[in-house]
Formats: structure tokens, C-alpha cells, sequence
């Protein structure tokens, strides 16, 4: 949707924005840390993890996602097709990255509880992704795409429904 350097960014940012909130607060909720933290704990925790986000989509899973995405030629022909399966990606490699930095700092903070590294890995990947898809796809990809197009592209967007 963005065509500009800056345009990427700022789509990025709000996409990054959107998925960033809700799921890490979606993680410390389910690990209990949510009411363990004060305020400026979870604020901190919410700019580091961005930071990471951000910098992870753009440079390494946006990249790799795109060119894994558009290799498809229905992704090339349809712009439905091609949003849909470039989201699908980019969730993926997202999920991926994010999860293994979770368990990361879940590992320094001895969250663990005795669970194996790569078992606790495997489960926050699936918790992950079964909320990262489809929130991706109904309502932030939706929502951003339509923000986007209002207040950054300055004109009104057809939104497409699935």
C-alpha cells in the first residue's frame, strides 16, 4: 500500500504499534506478569519490545516475507491475494522472532517454571500465532490499511472484506 521510503515507515510503525500492544499485553496476561507489573514497568517493557519489533520487521522478516510472498503469482495479480498472503508471512516470521524473545526474557526473569527452552518456545509460538493471524487479517491489517490510506495517503480507501 505505502509507495514512499517514508510512507513504509509510518505503515510500519502503525501496524508495529498495533501488534505490539496488544500482544504483549495478550503474553503478561497469560503468564501472570500483567498483574505483577506497575505502570512503568509494562510502559518500558512496551518500548523495548517495540524497538525490537520494529527493527525485526524492518529489516529482517519484512524483507524476507515480501520476496517469500510476492514469489507466489496470485500474490502479483490480486491485490487481495497479495495483502492476505504477504499479512500470512509476515505474521509467521513475526511470530517467530517475537516468540523466541519472549522466551528469552522469560528465561533471564526465570519465568520458566522447569520448562525446556524448546518445549516453552513451541507453545508460545502456537499461543502466539492463533491470536497474531487472525487479528492481523480482521482487524488491525483492516484498520491500518484504512487509517493509512485516510490520514497518511490523504484519500478514502475501499476497504475489502473476507
Amino acid at each position: 500500500m505505502s509507495v514512499s521510503k517514508k510512507e513504509e515507515i509510518v505503515f510500519g510503525l502503525m501496524m508495529c504499534t498495533g501488534m505490539v500492544v496488544v500482544m504483549m499485553t495478550f503474553n503478561l496476561w497469560h503468564t501472570g506478569m500483567l498483574s505483577q507489573m506497575n505502570l512503568m514497568q509494562v510502559l518500558i517493557q512496551l518500548v523495548i519490545c517495540f524497538v525490537i519489533a520494529f527493527l525485526v520487521e524492518s529489516f529482517i522478516v519484512g524483507p524476507v516475507a515480501r520476496k517469500i510472498a510476492f514469489s507466489f503469482s496470485f500474490a502479483r495479480v490480486s491485490k487481495i491475494k497479495g495483502v492476505l498472503t504477504m499479512s500470512f508471512f509476515m505474521v509467521i516470521g513475526m511470530v517467530l522472532v517475537m516468540s523466541l524473545y519472549g522466551i528469552m526474557t522469560a528465561y533471564a526473569a526465570d519465568q520458566l517454571n522447569g520448562e525446556s527452552l524448546f518445549s516453552a518456545y513451541l507453545h508460545t509460538i502456537a499461543r502466539n500465532f492463533s491470536l497474531a493471524l487472525p487479528y492481523q487479517l480482521v482487524i488491525l491489517g483492516p484498520l491500518v490499511r484504512y487509517v493509512f490510506g485516510r490520514w497518511v495517503k490523504g484519500r478514502a480507501v475501499t476497504t475489502v472484506s473476507i
